[in-house]
């Protein structure tokens, strides 16, 4: 009986070990963005693109660029609270340097070495390339600073164990795009814009039990987190509009049913209205060439 024990001991510190090994923050390569030279002009337009303002801004004012935080994202996990990221130095972002601007984009990591929630969609953010993400804090860099505190999540156990998460992303924090065959560049740009910036997977792709995105139903539209109404499907078979049709919506909110962009979609439509129309196309193209 003792040997069993002892068996089972070594076992269970054998699994802690690699569960702890497994769970560890990773972080960003600071070699990927030595070289590189912030443009704060482009980084607005990646700042509208990553729709940063639409969680981030200052929820009283609502003002876009103060980004103060404080809206409330509710899941069946728990009530997220978006933190402030503006350029205050003790309660945003403001002292970070690049490399952990990009650890906390692409590998969900705080400076402190603690793993953000993925209300954070870092699991879409991982696509994008350096020099978007140099010029995006270029651009952040020169918005105000707000001392705004940061509110804290409402996460019951045992979600409020960040530790785990480090094993949640072993499942969901993935390298790979979902839609691998791009023919053409307007196409690759808008898998760009879609899976990457635009995280448009997080709101209108459905979740499994543990909160990962369900890939092999892409943008087929998902239950609203907050428990209310369905978030709609918008690939080519449910959509069912024209080229044309989605990029009139992505700049002016309208479909072609004369109803209008509501709720945190209004939000996007802001951001999206802003970008070039080559952006608007590609985004459309992109949604139309999916299966």
């Amino acid at each position: 009986m003792s040997k069993l024990l002892k068996t089972a001991a070594v076992l269970a510190i054998l699994g802690g070990g690699t569960a702890w090994w497994l769970s560890r923050p990773i972080h960003a390569d600071p070699s990927d963005f030595e070289g590189l030279t912030g443009d704060a002009t482009h980084g607005e337009q990646v700042f509208l693109a990553a729709g940063c303002a639409s969680c981030h801004m200052n929820e009283e004012t609502k003002e876009k660029t103060v980004l103060t935080g404080g809206m409330e994202l509710p899941s069946p996990f728990g009530s997220f609270v978006v933190p402030n990221i503006s350029t205050d130095p003790e309660h945003g972002i403001g002292g970070w340097t690049v490399t952990e601007f990009a650890t906390a984009l692409q590998k969900g990591v705080s400076p402190e070495g603690q793993h953000y929630y993925p209300a954070f969609p870092y699991t879409s953010y991982t696509h994008m390339v350096a020099q978007d993400i140099v010029d995006l804090k270029a651009y952040m860099d020169t918005l105000p600073a707000s001392a705004q505190e940061n509110a804290d999540h409402d996460m019951p156990f045992p979600f409020n164990i960040r530790r785990s998460l480090g094993l949640w992303k072993q499942l969901y924090l993935k390298d790979s795009y979902v839609v691998t065959n791009t023919p053409g560049s307007e196409i690759e740009r808008g898998r760009y814009l879609v899976e990457a910036m635009g995280h448009c997977g997080e709101c209108h792709t459905p979740r499994d039990q543990f909160g990962g995105l369900d890939r092999s139903a892409w943008l087929q539209g998902a239950p609203n987190p907050s428990g209310k109404g369905e978030i709609p499907g918008i690939t080519r078979g449910i959509l069912n509009w024209s080229k044309d049709d989605i990029a009139y919506y992505l700049s002016s909110g309208f479909t072609p049913d004369y109803d209008s962009a509501g709720g945190h979609m209004a939000l996007v439509i802001e951001n999206t209205s802003k970008l070039p129309d080559e952006d608007r196309d590609a985004i459309a193209a992109y949604l139309l060439a999916l299966p």
